[in-house]
């Protein structure tokens, strides 16, 4: 992007109903809704400036924006909101406004640029929306059956046992019909079938799993193991200095991804033979259940990153 070379940076924090905007390198700053007027302002400013636009990831308040910047042809991206913060404390910043975190975004992207995230394909942007809003559901059941449990502890159960129980059905059955709309939308897609295919091949990666990692991390195939683990949040940080050697922990990432990796960790470590080995081998060497589950969660993205990568199915190592 030539235009970084000359700091022509436009940073923007995002609320639900304001796009505050700082311009760099002049300094210039405003403010205009977040609708499409607000947008279509946006997009004709880095027009004029030759610029780029960046924000942070706001839970998608920011998605029509980055739309619209996408079919006007101006390029945008998104950046990791743990990093901007991490630069504001790396620069004494204490202060929060949204004028503020404009420039801090705009500021930390001429910095570092190669953090900032492209648009995905429309449809991989359907494919999240659909995982996410399963997601959603899957927590609401839970937080359903929590209740349900505590009414039974009460000894209050019979008296909303008809709502509790109307009410799960009905969740269950949107998760169902979500579901489907996740398989239609992944078969209407040879590229994403494909992946899926190849996804699915991996002992203890179901059709959930598949289907956020697709999601989540449209980079799989095109990266390497220790950057796909990295992305998930699955790579264990070194908290050394001098003599000290600190405990590993494991940091940041996208936190939906890494809650299903969990759980097809759970499966892999009792049904894929590879994957039991490698569980029974940490726990001989006395490492915590949670360490052994981080770990086969961590070797079951790179597998499954280095087998998008090839295009090739799962095939079990030799004995």
């Amino acid at each position: 992007m030539d235009n970084l070379s000359h700091g022509r940076v436009i940073g923007i924090d995002v609320s639900r109903d304001w796009l505050d905007v700082h311009c760099l390198p002049d300094g210039h700053r405003c403010r205009v809704p977040n609708a499409p007027a607000g947008h279509a302002a946006v997009a004709d400013l880095a027009r004029d400036r030759d610029a780029v636009v960046c924000f942070e990831s706001t839970g998608g308040q920011e998605w029509q924006l980055w739309a619209l910047l996408e079919a006007e042809g101006v390029a945008g991206r998104q950046v990791p909101p743990a990093q901007v913060k991490a630069f504001a404390q790396s620069r004494g910043t204490r202060a929060k406004t949204d004028r503020i975190d404009a420039e801090l975004i705009a500021r930390f992207f001429a910095f570092r640029p190669e953090a900032g995230r492209s648009l995905p394909a429309e449809k991989l942007r359907l494919l999240r929306a659909l995982t996410s809003k399963r997601a959603q559901l899957v927590e609401m059941r839970k937080r359903l059956l929590a209740q349900i449990r505590a009414h039974q502890k009460l000894g209050t159960a019979a008296m909303f046992e008809d709502i509790n129980t109307e009410l799960k059905q009905r969740i269950d059955s949107l998760i169902r019909e979500l579901e489907d709309r996740i398989i239609r939308a992944i078969t209407s897609d040879d590229r994403l079938a494909e992946m899926a295919i190849v996804l699915r091949s991996i002992p203890g990666i179901g059709p959930v799993a598949s289907a956020m990692l697709i999601a989540e991390m449209p980079e799989i195939g095109t990266i390497t193991g220790e950057e796909a683990a990295a992305l998930t949040g699955l790579a264990p940080v070194a908290h050394d200095s001098g003599t000290l050697r600190g405990k590993r922990a494991i940091a940041g990432g996208r936190r939906a991804l890494r809650h299903v990796m969990f759980q097809a960790a759970l499966v892999a470590a009792h049904h894929n033979p590879s994957m039991r080995t490698f569980a029974d081998r940490l726990r001989k060497a006395g490492k915590p259940h949670k360490v052994i589950i981080t770990a086969v969660a961590r070797k079951l993205v790179t597998i499954a990153n280095a087998l998008c990568k090839s295009r090739q199915k799962w095939a079990a190592p030799a004995p």
